[in-house]
């Protein structure tokens, strides 16, 4: 059974009301399948309309992208 423990939430810029909620899943597709970080994205402050699972094996290249963009904007 998967638990999901919210690790932080932000304000998502350019809205009124979104945010976007970042968790750890655990057993997110079923016994002995490893965590998960799922980020979803809220318009409204509550329905998620988008979600991203990443796995943890896969997190530090996901973040060394969103750098690259981030760098290349600035």
């Amino acid at each position: 059974m998967s638990t999901i423990t919210e690790l932080g939430t932000l304000v998502l810029a350019g809205t009124k009301k979104g945010k976007i909620s970042i968790s750890n899943v655990t057993e997110p597709y079923g016994k002995d399948t490893s965590d998960i970080v799922s980020i979803g994205i809220s318009l409204n402050g509550q329905d998620i309309q988008w979600k991203s699972n990443i796995t943890y094996e896969n997190l530090e290249h996901v973040i060394a992208i969103l750098q690259k963009a981030l760098d290349s904007k600035k």
